[in-house]
C-alpha cells in the first residue's frame, strides 16, 4: 500500500477528515475531530502512526521489526508502522480499522450516538 492508497482507505471511513494541523507535511486523519492516523509526507520512508490497544501494541512490536512505539506520541497507545512490505496490506488495513474504532469507542456517549445516526 502506498501513501495515496492509505489516504483513500482512511477517507473511505465514516465522518473522517484529513488535515494538516501541525505543519504542511504531517497529514492527519481524524474522526469526529479526534486523530486516528497520521503520516509525514516528507519522510523518505512511508511511516504511519496508529492508535492501538496497549496489549496488542506490545504483541505487534514483538512480532514485527517494522512496528515500533509511537514516534512523538504516547508510547503506550500508539504505534509507528514502517510500510516496507514486512507485513500484509490486510494487516495494515486491520490496524487502521482498529485505530479508527478505538477513537470512536473513546468518544463521549452523545457524540457516539450522533455518529451512528
Amino acid at each position: 500500500m502506498n501513501v495515496e492508497e492509505f489516504r483513500i482507505y482512511c477517507l473511505s471511513k465514516h465522518k473522517v477528515t484529513e488535515e494538516f494541523p501541525f505543519d504542511e507535511t504531517t497529514l492527519v486523519f481524524k474522526v469526529c475531530g479526534k486523530m486516528f492516523a497520521l503520516t509525514g509526507l516528507d519522510n523518505p520512508e512511508f511511516k504511519v502512526n496508529l492508535k492501538c490497544d496497549p496489549d496488542r501494541a506490545l504483541e505487534l512490536r514483538e512480532s514485527y521489526d517494522s512496528i515500533d512505539e509511537g514516534y512523538h506520541m504516547s508510547k503506550v497507545h500508539w504505534n509507528t508502522l514502517t510500510i516496507d512490505g514486512s507485513f500484509s496490506d490486510k494487516l495494515f488495513c486491520e490496524l487502521i480499522d482498529h485505530s479508527y474504532e478505538l477513537v470512536i469507542k473513546g468518544l463521549p456517549k452523545k457524540i457516539r450516538e450522533e455518529f451512528f445516526q
